[in-house]
């Protein structure tokens, strides 16, 4: 894929202030100011986040209803489901509340839909379930903003909900005891960006101080939620960023049987980048090919010797989504190449596993930079994923064009719906011609946005470790990226399994430094450039630990001939 690449270099003129009180390079004063960060006391709560620093749960909107109704159930002895969504968010969420609430009552269980048989979010059948299991009180978490006759059902049933959720909420509001979501209308909350499972979080922390505790009580819990925003690709500022700071600490000294299984022996410290890798897609696997109660069961393991069956059963079902997500990926691709003439993605197929069509529309993107839909039949409707393109909305995008569709959520970036097959060729034709009247040319090109041009000579280990110090990374906090011109690229190698990545050094003929590079995916564009030309490199900055030995390297996202280029 060819990138535009856009260049945030200041002259003198334009360049933010110097923060009071931090002695830092010019360009890290810079990073901060595009984070929003201009005073000491903001940059020293973004570099020394405090679990002090998270906002009050009574703040948010009916948190007071959920605790005392809560409350109530436990001292009358009820019966309480936890129910959630079958992703990773749903499934961590899940693991939270139920952990922290058996801890409180032996009169609790968890469960999650079967995404087949169940579909998206709180079910019916679900419903039936906990009114089969006695339960008077379910929480659902992650899910629910929207099930307006299924809250109704529950109701009717006797059974009290409480919704701890962070998608947009329609015209009407369900009939709950309390919607925890800060996406609603009449939000109080400050922080509008958390994950289902950080109000989740949120939630258990009302209840720790309701009854005379503190949030320093609940960093078991800590690791779950930064899982859970690592996954669910919510910003990396404010709230999430203390959650995820402790989160990863958690995770790193003191990890569940779970995680450390998953993350396995490593020299360095799990970042969020590895959470998202290495610990996500085995997690959502299980609700994608088999169940996500499996899940579950294996986050809340206590010990190696009770999940070695829960792990096997987790990899076998990350392989099975490995060659479901290649096999659908390639057909996919074959139907995207017939719809060049569109600004917009729409691919259906009744034979594809529906557990996997948002990993094939974001492996689409990834070749067709469209906002972009896959389809597939499931049971009598068809249902699919969307994933949008940066800085398009995809939800505002399936609103407008809701009359075509059952049932429909999500997020800005990610979303889900059902339709009836009457109505494909339709809703694919009404997609198309919103965003071809709302996408903007600016957003038609993947672009790589350069935090600053550096030469090699700044690339200090100093300069790094203060750098570190952004961390935790993700969205709304990205890795910074660099730009160096005029280079060499040394001694280079393809490597990996098929031979895709390159592995070399980059060399300044003025300086005569020279640093490790791997460019991910890019031997096939470096073939093109040839051995003997200058190139100008952007890249992250990151350390590379193998056996011991740490140095700094440059992980390319990109490359261009330096003559090109100018």
């Amino acid at each position: 894929m060819k990138f535009k690449w856009i260049s945030n270099n200041h002259s003198e003129e334009t360049t933010p202030p110097k923060i009071e009180g931090l002695t830092l390079p010019p360009i890290l004063h810079r990073l901060l100011h595009t984070r929003g960060i201009s005073d000491f006391e903001a940059a020293k709560a973004f570099f020394r986040p405090d679990l002090s620093d998270l906002h009050p749960p009574l703040s948010m909107n009916q948190m007071d209803l959920a605790i005392e109704r809560i409350t109530k159930g436990l001292d009358q002895g009820e019966t309480f489901m936890i129910y959630g969504d079958y992703d990773v968010d749903g499934t961590t969420s899940v693991a939270l509340v139920y952990s922290y609430l058996c801890k409180k009552t032996s009169k609790i269980s968890a469960y999650i839909p079967d995404r087949y048989t169940e579909g998206y979010g709180l079910s019916f059948a679900g419903i039936d379930e906990a009114k089969k299991r006695g339960a008077t009180l379910m929480i659902v978490l992650d899910c629910g903003t929207k099930a307006i006759e299924k809250v109704d059902y529950a109701v009717g049933l006797g059974i009290d909900i409480i919704i701890c959720d962070h998608h947009r909420p329609g015209t009407q509001l369900p009939n709950s005891v309390a919607l925890l979501n800060p996406k609603r209308e009449d939000n109080l909350y400050p922080d509008t960006n958390l994950s289902a499972c950080g109000i989740g979080f949120k939630l258990i922390q009302g209840l720790e101080e309701n009854l005379g505790g503190d949030v320093t009580n609940l960093s078991e819990y800590l690791d779950l939620v930064a899982v859970s925003i690592a996954s669910d690709i919510v910003p990396v500022l404010g709230e999430n960023r203390v959650l995820a700071t402790f989160g990863l600490k958690q995770i790193n000294h003191s990890p569940r049987n779970a995680f450390n299984q998953l993350l396995g022996e490593r020299e360095m410290d799990a970042t969020l980048t590895d959470l998202v890798f290495k610990i996500g897609p085995k997690i959502n696997a299980a609700g994608r090919i088999e169940h996500g109660m499996r899940a579950v069961e294996f986050l809340l393991s206590d010990s190696p010797e009770d999940s070695i069956e829960l792990l096997k059963n987790i990899q076998e079902n990350n392989e099975t989504r490995r060659d479901l997500d290649a096999k659908i990926t390639k057909e996919a691709l074959l139907l995207a190449e017939e719809q060049n003439n569109r600004m917009s993605t729409v691919v259906y197929s009744p034979n594809w596993h529906k557990g996997v069509v948002g990993i094939v529309a974001s492996r689409l993107i990834e070749s067709h930079y469209k906002p972009t839909i896959v389809l597939t039949q499931s049971g009598a409707v068809i249902a699919g994923s969307a994933r949008s393109v940066f800085g398009f909305d995809i939800h505002d995008a399936l609103e407008n064009c809701s009359e075509y569709l059952s049932q429909f959520g999500g997020h800005m970036y990610a979303a889900g719906m059902t339709l009836e097959a009457k109505n494909l060729e339709l809703f694919s034709s009404a997609f198309e011609k919103e965003v071809q009247k709302t996408l903007p040319e600016e957003l038609k090109t993947p672009a790589l946005h350069i935090d600053a041009e550096l030469t090699l000579d700044q690339l200090t280990p100093k300069f790094y470790r203060v750098l570190s110090q952004f961390e935790p990374f993700g969205p709304e906090n990205m890795k910074p990226l660099f730009c160096s011109r005029d280079l060499q690229l040394l001694s280079p190698k393809k490597v990996g399994g098929d031979k895709s990545h390159l592995k070399a050094y980059a060399h300044c003929p003025s300086s005569q430094i020279t640093l490790d590079v791997i460019g991910f995916g890019l031997a096939k564009k470096f073939d093109k450039i040839g051995t003997r030309t200058q190139v100008d490199l952007v890249y992250h900055l990151e350390i590379n630990a193998f056996r011991g030995d740490r140095k700094l390297q440059l992980v390319l996202k990109d490359l261009v001939s330096s003559k090109e280029s100018k």
